[in-house]
């Protein structure tokens, strides 16, 4: 039978919008500056008058090269900035308990040649669900662990991380990038986190979980935030077409006998949900659960379309 795709989106940013999208680009406000962005699938016409987009801060000029390119400043803005998102508070359905969690994660941001800023706002409804997962299972009648493990591949600017953190879990961080590693670390800082155990590693994604496999380390939880292609810190090359597979059956090695989750999200791939379905499928089977896919989507502010950003599949117990 084939799976439902489900829709997500990320209702509850304050300091994010997608203000419009069309003719290849997007519109977006990170805290009181705007950018415009290229969006090869706003295959439709914008909503907001030229003047709108005129006013946007910096526009991103792409090159020949894949993800590559530099911004076009039109107006001044800061080096790095702040921006916050708040987390929901968490309720336990079987010991009906609710948290008195209301952690704001700071977090900077910058623009970057990459085209990024530091934080993919469409990944907030899965900070939220981890949040939940992790509160749920903290706050059970007879929680099975007292305290998850849980493990974050290719972890960037460390939101996921933070998220997990302030739920109650111990993390380990992995990232190819010594700069994404001290930005998440500066971000753990800012968000008022010190003092959770938050494990930062930088690493080739696979060798680490192959290391931790042999040394028989495992993990309560997996999220996985891929790139297309990258490079570990030694040279180490990663083309997901290539290297998930090895990578899924080297986590599944790593995985606890209770197991509370795994996330997988795709960017920049040509793949339908269905396919990232059926990856996870295969290194969660004999497990049990609830296994669902879909896309991860913003709301446009002007027209209200839905802009799909990447696809996922995430399995709880």
């Amino acid at each position: 039978m084939a799976p439902e795709i489900h829709l997500l989106s990320s209702p509850r940013w304050k300091d994010y919008e997608l203000l419009d999208s069309g003719d290849g680009l997007k519109l977006e406000r990170f805290g009181p500056y705007s950018f415009i962005r290229p969006e090869i699938q706003a295959l439709w016409r914008p909503s907001l008058p030229a003047a709108s987009w005129d006013s946007a801060h910096a526009v991103f000029q792409p090159s020949g090269e894949e993800s590559g390119g530099h911004w076009a400043v039109k107006k001044k803005i800061p080096e790095q900035w702040e921006m916050t998102y708040t987390l929901p508070h968490y309720a336990s359905k079987e010991s009906g308990t609710v948290s008195e969690l209301n952690q704001e994660l700071h977090f900077s941001v910058m623009t970057t040649p990459g085209r990024h800023l530091g934080v993919f706002p469409e990944c907030a409804s899965h900070w939220d669900w981890m949040g939940e997962q992790i509160f749920n299972n903290n706050h059970s009648p007879v929680p099975p662990k007292t305290t998850l493990n849980i493990l974050n591949l290719f972890g960037y600017t460390g939101l996921a991380t933070l998220s997990c953190a302030a739920a109650g879990a111990k993390i380990t961080h992995v990232d190819a990038s010594r700069k994404s590693v001290n930005w998440a670390h500066f971000n753990q800082d800012l968000s008022g986190l010190t003092d959770k155990p938050i494990r930062w590693i930088v690493d080739d994604a696979l060798k680490f979980v192959e290391r931790e496999a042999r040394r028989g380390v495992k993990y309560d939880g997996i999220v996985l935030d891929p790139p297309k292609f990258g490079r570990g810190p030694k040279g180490e090359v990663w083309e997901v077409y290539k290297s998930l597979p090895r990578l899924l059956q080297a986590c599944r090695a790593v995985l606890s006998d209770q197991p509370l989750f795994v996330i997988l999200t795709m960017y920049a791939v040509k793949l339908p949900a269905i396919h990232v379905y059926y990856a996870i499928s295969e290194m969660i089977k004999g497990l049990g659960g609830n296994l669902e896919c879909g896309e991860l989507v913003t709301e446009e502010k002007s027209a209200g379309r839905l802009l799909s950003q990447a696809v996922y599949a995430r399995w709880k117990s």
